[in-house]
């Protein structure tokens, strides 16, 4: 089991920066790999980015490359979302995730309200 739990979320304006953070708990030695999505009221969840816990290699989806920035600290065992540039479209809850293997069970953290006025 891991334990997620994200901060960091809030009200901005468009072009503003924020930083959200993944405290992850638990069994996080066996943590594969972590990421963030993203959802709003009656939308599907959103994948965001993801980061490979022991590599640090990262994937984007398309509408954040060149804007935010995924990256970790694995002593801390906590991930961040660097997030500038933003726009009113950024406007979501995210999540944070982690799997301890790819296929594997997704653990989720509690979600994080952004909020960028225009």
């Amino acid at each position: 089991q891991v334990q997620l739990v994200e901060s960091g979320g809030g009200l901005v304006q468009a072009g503003g920066s924020l930083r959200l953070s993944c405290a992850a708990s638990g069994r996080t030695s066996r943590i594969y790999d972590m990421g963030w999505y993203r959802q709003v009221l009656g939308k599907e969840r959103e994948f965001v980015a993801r980061i490979n816990w022991d590599s640090g290699f990262t994937t984007y989806t398309d509408s954040v490359k060149g804007r935010f920035i995924i990256s970790r600290d694995n002593a801390k065992n906590t991930m961040y979302l660097q997030m500038n540039s933003l726009k009113p479209d950024d406007t979501a809850i995210y999540s944070c995730n982690a799997r301890l293997r790819v296929g594997g069970p997704n653990y989720w953290g509690q979600g994080t309200q952004v909020t960028v006025s225009s």
